[in-house]
């Protein structure tokens, strides 16, 4: 790290956003379980510590605890929320149960504002416990509406009552900024040039020269970004690239990307596995299940592309993402789990393959934008994303081969009206879902009984929160018509709604 920010995880849903606002300011940021050892905090040299929002009261004995003054002694030390109370705590304030619990869009009233921060300020909040008496030492610079302490400074110690990473709180990126540049000292030197510079090195000091890679590609921009950095890191000849036909794709897609990917001068090869897929996911509902068959599934093919291979390849390389890590796998504090993905969690002892990641850390605005200073088209960088388990997921429950064909053909036309009416670039990912839902309808004078399809589309910066897209009436109806008239199976549409949270922006 060496002059970034750690983030230390108390259990907050949103402390995975205090990172993507920092990255957002070009300083790079990582997140952290709240125990990280101070000794590997150290060795790290960052510039600034954050300590996250949590649950829990600091009053509760079996609440996670962590030295703020050791922290203090390695870099400035900001606190949010649960970090502030924390903080206070230690430092010899009284910290309690609010009578009036403070949740939601507030108000908080500055002394002393900083910068464009107005005087009497909008945030959210979310807590139970308040400071009621601050620490010695420490400068009370606003206050709620309830004469509850919102910010609080310190000699190099900085806090907030409120959550300044959240979209609701007006000027929360002011807030971290002050932190950050002013107090911290931090040098904004995470830009996109720098990022493919750092990533390269980091790729040739973990690959050996005689080394050689594999790569999956998946169509996406993950994996083609990962693909093309590994590419120019190491030259064409060690990287071996393998685009697989999983029976899960959309429509015409095996081909076409496979043309992209040979027109971006990468060393591809593709491989037609679908039957092996759908033989694996033969009565399969449960979502978490078909994930895990199709890991399993992208192994197998993995393993006999290996076994073709000379010489043999020592690396897989991933095009993972810092969301799919956090979403996957508790590491960072006390977070919940939210729902594995099928590229994260390692590999099978027996490949003798070493995982290479080299976008694990970055979010996907990062990625296209390095993908751009690597000069792929614009056509691959900003395809909508498009999940690991393709349209296994999309199918809800068990998968064949006849409702992957009706998905396809309702999709198609979904997204090439979306593209017909301008408005595929407006939105950060659209799809169509079947659903395992029959319906009675009237189609051609007679009574069907059909499948429902779901239309979903939301705008995001990062996938880490998302907001369902507004379309007109109009433009629903028509979609609507032409999908119930050309698709076979299909006898209702239905537009989703539902923002992240609560809900997730696949529907498994």
């Amino acid at each position: 790290m060496d002059g970034g920010v750690i983030i230390l995880d108390f259990g907050s849903q949103v402390t995975q956003l205090i990172a993507r606002r920092l990255r957002e300011m070009n300083v790079y940021s990582e997140l952290h379980p709240y125990n990280y050892n101070i000794e590997d905090i150290k060795a790290q040299k960052p510039k600034a510590i954050i300590l996250s929002g949590g649950p829990l009261s600091v009053n509760d004995a079996t609440s996670p605890k962590r030295g703020v003054q050791e922290l203090l002694e390695v870099a400035p030390v900001m606190g949010i929320c649960y970090g502030m109370q924390l903080m206070c705590q230690e430092f010899g304030g009284i910290v309690e149960k609010a009578k009036v619990r403070e949740y939601g869009k507030k108000m908080v009233h500055w002394t002393e504002p900083l910068g464009e921060v107005p005087k009497d300020q909008h945030v959210w909040m979310s807590h139970g416990d308040v400071v009621k008496v601050p620490p010695p030492g420490f400068k009370v610079l606003a206050k709620s509406d309830e004469n509850h302490p919102a910010v609080l400074e310190g000699k190099n110690l900085f806090a907030v009552q409120y959550h300044p990473e959240v979209s609701h709180t007006e000027h929360g990126l002011d807030i971290l900024k002050h932190f950050v540049f002013e107090i911290a000292k931090v040098e904004p030197n995470w830009k996109a040039k720098g990022i493919v510079a750092d990533l390269t090195k980091r790729i040739q000091d973990q690959v050996a020269d005689d080394e050689h890679v594999m790569v999956g590609l998946s169509g996406g921009v993950d994996s083609t970004v990962a693909a093309q950095l590994v590419t120019e890191a190491l030259g064409q000849e060690r990287v071996h690239c393998f685009f697989i036909n999983n029976g899960l794709l959309r429509k015409g897609e095996y081909d076409e990307v496979l043309e992209r990917y040979h027109k971006l001068g990468l060393n591809v090869v593709g491989v037609d596995a679908e039957k092996l897929f759908l033989d694996e996911l033969s009565g399969i509902a449960d979502p978490e299940k078909k994930r895990k068959k199709i890991g399993h599934a992208f192994i197998k093919v993995f393993e006999d592309c290996m076994n073709k291979m000379t010489p043999k390849p020592v690396w897989l390389v991933q095009g993972t993402l810092y969301p799919d890590v956090i979403e996957s796998v508790s590491t960072r504090g006390e977070s919940v789990t939210i729902k594995t993905h099928h590229n994260v969690g390692g590999l099978p002892e027996k490949m003798n393959l070493k995982l290479l990641e080299p976008l694990r850390e970055l979010f996907k605005d990062e990625v296209r934008k390095i993908g751009a200073e690597l000069e792929i088209p614009d056509d691959s960088l900003w395809r909508h994303p498009f999940p690991g388990p393709g349209l296994a997921i999309r199918v809800l429950g068990a998968v064949d081969k006849e409702s992957l064909e009706t998905l396809r053909e309702a999709d198609e036309i979904y997204i090439n009206a979306l593209k017909a009416e301008g408005l595929y670039d407006k939105i950060w990912q659209a799809f169509s879902v079947l659903l395992p839902v029959n319906t009675v309808g009237v189609q051609g004078d007679a009574r069907t009984y059909a499948k429902v399809l779901a239309l979903r589309a939301v705008t995001s910066d990062d996938a880490m929160t998302a907001d369902w897209f507004n379309f007109s009436h109009a433009f629903l109806q028509k979609v609507s018509n032409k999908i119930t008239n050309e698709v076979e199976g299909v006898n209702r549409v239905v537009y989703d709604v539902t923002s992240k949270p609560p809900g997730t922006i696949e529907w498994e």
